[in-house]
């Protein structure tokens, strides 16, 4: 697993689209008081319910494993001149 470019500044982008998206499917509210830990394991279940990503195998599923599959998620869905993908 190598890690991204940005990769702090995608997850918190990812946390931000992907706690748009769980609200719009109807799946919750994150409130701002959750742990991080807590919001990259809903956002990572609520993709991986919807298919939108793959799911990690069961023996790789760690926090670190969510947040990187969460950075590779956001990044294919920005632009290609969005300037978190620049190095």
């Amino acid at each position: 697993m190598s890690k991204l470019p940005n990769e702090v500044e995608l997850l918190k982008k990812a946390l931000q689209v992907g706690a748009v998206y769980a609200q719009k499917r109807a799946y919750g509210v994150i409130e701002e008081s959750d742990s991080v830990k807590l919001k990259v394991e809903f956002i990572y279940k609520v993709l991986v319910e919807d298919k939108l990503i793959q799911p990690l195998a069961k023996e790789n599923i760690s926090d670190p494993n969510m947040r990187h599959k969460l950075a590779l998620w956001i990044s294919r869905q920005l632009p290609p001149d969005h300037p978190l993908l620049k190095e």
